[in-house]
């Protein structure tokens, strides 16, 4: 895969890109990330990317004129897979669902909006979705883009050195991931359960399907429905 990221602020991406399981993935061959300065199409002496919004405002709105510019120099995977996102307060929320299918996709531009927003034209005409990680406002696109990027690159196939460690997470079955325990044994007086040092796998994996429903119950009721 692919992952284009048009940004105000490529260098904050790379400390996340090169460590931990997004570097092994890089170099694994299973994804490659282009870094896309949206200040190096900006306009005149000040490499100006943004202006006053029209019918007036408090902050200013990205060019459509400049973001334009720098999407078009996204080194373009020629494929129906490909997909431009935004990262936006206003998009629909990410989750897991939407991780496992842009996991899918050839190619990911991502587009970092800042400051107060970006010129509805340039959604209009290039963006394909807005995505957001969250009912509050953060002070730009990146973090979000991090997130976004961290969850679906780890579902690339080779990627994790354990397939089947994404089968059992939170989410995957629609309810949050049973407790987890390891050594010690005991700590503080608290002991790991009994059953998970039994050895008998049906009860282990009947103990941890009913403690993963107890807590999706007390936690995100929500998505039992």
């Amino acid at each position: 895969m692919k992952i284009s990221i048009i940004t105000l602020f490529p260098e904050i991406f790379l400390p996340v890109f090169n460590s931990s399981i997004l570097g092994r993935a890089q170099k694994k061959g299973k994804v490659a990330f282009e870094m896309i300065n949206l200040r190096d199409f900006g306009q005149g002496r000040h490499k100006t990317v943004d202006d006053k919004p029209y019918g007036g405002g408090v902050g200013m709105v990205l060019k459509v004129d400049v973001l334009a510019k720098a999407l078009n120099s996204a080194a373009r995977v020629q494929s129906p897979e490909s997909r431009v996102i935004l990262m936006s307060a206003s998009g629909k929320t990410f989750n897991q669902t939407k991780a496992k299918s842009l996991s899918k996709r050839k190619q990911l531009i991502i587009v970092c909006g800042h400051y107060e927003g970006v010129d509805q034209r340039f959604i209009d005409k290039y963006i394909d979705e807005e995505i957001s990680i969250g009912d509050y406002i953060l002070t730009g696109g990146e973090i979000p883009a991090m997130a976004v990027i961290d969850s679906l690159t780890r579902l690339l196939p080779g990627v994790l050195e354990k397939p089947e460690a994404t089968k059992k997470e939170s989410f995957e079955n629609g309810l949050l991931e049973h407790p987890q325990y390891t050594r010690p044994e005991t700590f503080k007086g608290m002991k790991v359960p009994k059953v998970l040092l039994s050895g008998n796998h049906a009860k282990i994996a009947n103990w941890q399907d009913e403690k993963s429903r107890q807590k999706t119950n007390k936690v995100r009721p929500d998505l039992l429905g």
